[in-house]
């Protein structure tokens, strides 16, 4: 039903609640004239005279009488309907739809997800993690994260950290064959590469030379398709590998793990929240935005500082120097 119609019809059953015309506009915050206009368009849509009027009050013809008992029952259904939106838009409940990347996100979103559900038990989240780029309307996404802006329209990113890859070995991979001291030195070294789950490329390692991102190829002794799996591999001491600063910075921290070559530890990257206009959002998918903005930027569980870097890999070399 087109919205002017609407509005003729519950201009018309407010003034018959009212008995005044002036009063049904006042009540829906429209002009007398607005108001006398919707009542004359539905009049002349319908066919029929709905009020008889006199310079003091208005009353219902038959034919009105008989058309507000038929429409009534369906504007309090509508009126409730709008109530419910309302209400529903307020409050934190419902469904959640949270997409990320696969690879490397989940050690970051599992505590942000802990910590909203106990917050708000009546939320029920959706999460789908997938290494592909999707469509933001029809995958019915409320909040994503990813490695880099989104590039869909109408959407908002916010930067939450930067996205850190290094080279990493564990000690006893450095205790049999030390430890690289230049990136073509890495040709002397077995070497794990990743392979993209959504495209099935064999990705090269990026690295930094002088403020520049460059591709590194590498001759993988052990290819794989998950970050976590390759992380085991790296850890078991089978191989050097190019991880990100979310899996590798408590390895690090924790001396399960040695940063190497960290003057070329690539930070181009960074991880983005994204999400639609925040205008008409549902109270909790701003409650969970707020909690991810709170909770993520410049957190530094997920990213380690030039020193650190350099103080673990001093450590590390010195543990375990070259062979």
């Amino acid at each position: 039903m087109p919205i002017n119609e609407l509005r003729s019809i519950a201009t018309f059953a407010k003034t018959a609640e009212l008995g005044s015309l002036r009063q049904a506009a006042a009540a829906q915050g429209i002009t007398p004239q607005a108001a006398s206009q919707a009542l004359a368009q539905l009049e002349q849509h319908l066919g029929v005279r709905l009020f008889h009027r006199t310079t003091r009050s208005m009353s219902l013809t038959d034919e009105g009488r008989q058309f507000l008992e038929a429409a009534q029952p369906s504007l309090v259904g509508l009126q409730r309907a709008l109530s419910m939106a309302r209400q529903a838009k307020d409050e934190v409940a419902g469904p959640l739809r949270i997409v990320g990347p696969r690879s490397t996100f989940a050690p970051v979103l599992w505590p942000l997800l802990d910590e909203f559900c106990r917050l708000y038990p009546n939320v029920q989240p959706d999460v789908h993690l997938d290494d592909r780029i999707g469509n933001w309307v029809e995958d019915r996404v409320d909040v994503g994260f990813r490695v880099g802006q989104s590039p869909a329209e109408g959407v908002i990113a916010r930067k939450l950290f930067s996205s850190q890859l290094i080279i990493c070995g564990a000690p006893t991979y450095l205790a049999r064959h030390g430890a690289p001291d230049s990136l073509n030195a890495l040709a002397a070294h077995r070497c794990s590469a990743f392979r993209h789950p959504g495209t099935g490329r064999v990705l090269p390692w990026y690295v930094k030379v002088e403020d520049a991102r460059l591709e590194h190829h590498v001759v993988p002794a052990l290819c794989i398709n998950d970050e976590a799996l390759e992380t085991e591999a790296v850890l078991a001491g089978h191989v050097l590998g190019l991880l990100t600063g979310v899996i590798a910075a408590p390895h690090i921290r924790a001396g399960r793990l040695v940063p190497l070559l960290t003057p070329h530890v690539d930070d181009h990257s960074s991880t983005f929240v994204y999400y639609g206009s925040r205008v008409a959002q549902p109270t909790r998918v701003r409650a969970f935005i707020d909690l991810a903005v709170q909770r993520l930027v410049n957190n530094t569980t997920y990213v380690l500082t030039a020193k650190e870097l350099q103080s673990a890999e001093a450590k590390g070399r010195k543990a375990h120097p070259r062979q």
